[in-house]
């Protein structure tokens, strides 16, 4: 059974960075197509990042520029890199691989942005 474990949130400034990272013990993160995602206090829960095992990547709208996600091959790490982050990128931030079913979901890690 794969086990996520999401790290690396926290409190952060508008304008600020953070870079959360996910392993997945049980499985090889390169072989799938993994995201991350986010979920926002009454909001549902929205892709904002993905990369395929070939290392292309896609970015919702609403990050791309400020968001950059990439894996780690020898530590079965994904990250996500958020810079320029504003209060609108509040949330809870989740990783789990594309195909279906996914995994079960981990913890998340929060993320707040504020001032």
């Amino acid at each position: 059974q794969v086990q996520l474990v999401e790290s690396g949130g926290g409190l952060v400034q508008p304008g600020g960075s953070l870079r959360l990272s996910c392993v997945a013990s049980g499985s090889i993160v390169s072989i799938w197509t993994m995201g991350w995602y986010r979920q926002a206090p009454g909001k549902q829960r929205e892709q904002v990042a993905v990369i395929t095992s070939g290392g292309s990547t896609n970015l919702a709208d609403s990050v791309k520029g400020r968001f950059t996600i990439s894996r780690d091959n020898a530590k079965n790490t994904v990250f996500l890199q958020m810079n320029s982050l504003k209060p609108e990128d509040t949330a809870v931030y989740y990783c789990n691989r594309l195909a279906m079913p996914p995994w079960s979901w981990g913890q998340g890690n929060q993320v707040t942005v504020s001032s």
